[in-house]
């Protein structure tokens, strides 16, 4: 018969911050208890928590800053993206997963959130008219690279966020982070952007008309058209 291992000290730690934020004995903006008080708790070695500590900060879970006050310490944020967008370019540096499977993932989700109808009215109006700005932006001639590609994953997510799922926006920022540096290593120079950022403007108008005019299943199909074209530009 099995025997299930014990859990590591680190494990107790993560475990019970999982229970008391389940049980809303913790929620986003408080404290977590400081190091001594943690170790004392559990049982565990101020290491211990230490290596908990810094597996909730790499997950999202926590900010973790020096001082004192109630901004200081270890605080509850929960950023979901962050931990998925680290395991992923890990995963990815190490093949476990590739870019044309990220590519298919976005691809995924971003046409089935543009399928769906807003759940918030007043929410889809702010995103069809943030993105109009960030479209307006991508326009300026005298734009770096590294600055469009950081206002084209601005513009992507803000339109997934119309679907009012918190998990596909968060995949979504996820995707795009995590290959960001593949991205930006991808077109050589200036010289090879050019011809490729002239169209991907062309695109990002096309499909935020369709997004504006409600137009849903004309958008999807915008954006998988989109995502592929520039993908296969990079490769």
């Amino acid at each position: 018969m099995p025997i299930n291992p014990a859990p590591r000290a680190y494990q107790i730690v993560l475990q019970a911050i999982e229970e008391d934020l389940r049980t809303e004995k913790l929620s986003v903006g408080d404290q977590l208890p400081g190091e001594r008080a943690l170790a004392e708790q559990h049982g565990i070695s101020r290491a211990s928590v230490r290596d908990a500590i810094r597996i909730l900060d790499v997950m999202g879970i926590i900010r973790t800053s020096t001082g004192s006050g109630p901004n200081s310490g270890a605080v509850i944020i929960s950023n979901p993206a962050a931990g998925i967008s680290q395991a992923l370019r890990l995963h990815l540096a190490a093949k476990g997963i590739n870019v044309r499977e990220i590519v298919e993932s976005r691809i995924l989700l971003e046409t089935w959130a543009a399928q769906m109808t807003p759940r918030d009215p007043i929410h889809a109006q702010q995103v069809i008219d943030r993105t109009a700005v960030l479209i307006m932006r991508m326009d300026d001639a005298q734009l770096s690279r590294e600055s469009f590609h950081r206002i084209d994953a601005e513009f992507h997510v803000l339109l997934a966020s119309m679907a009012g799922n918190a998990v596909v926006e968060s995949m979504m920022e996820s995707l795009r982070n995590s290959i960001s540096d593949y991205v930006a290593a991808s077109i050589p120079d200036d010289e090879a952007w050019q011809p490729v950022v002239k169209v991907l403007r062309r695109q990002h108008k096309a499909i935020h008309h369709a997004f504006a005019t409600g137009q849903r299943e004309r958008a999807a199909q915008l954006l998988e058209e989109h995502i592929t074209w520039f993908y296969s530009q990079t490769r």
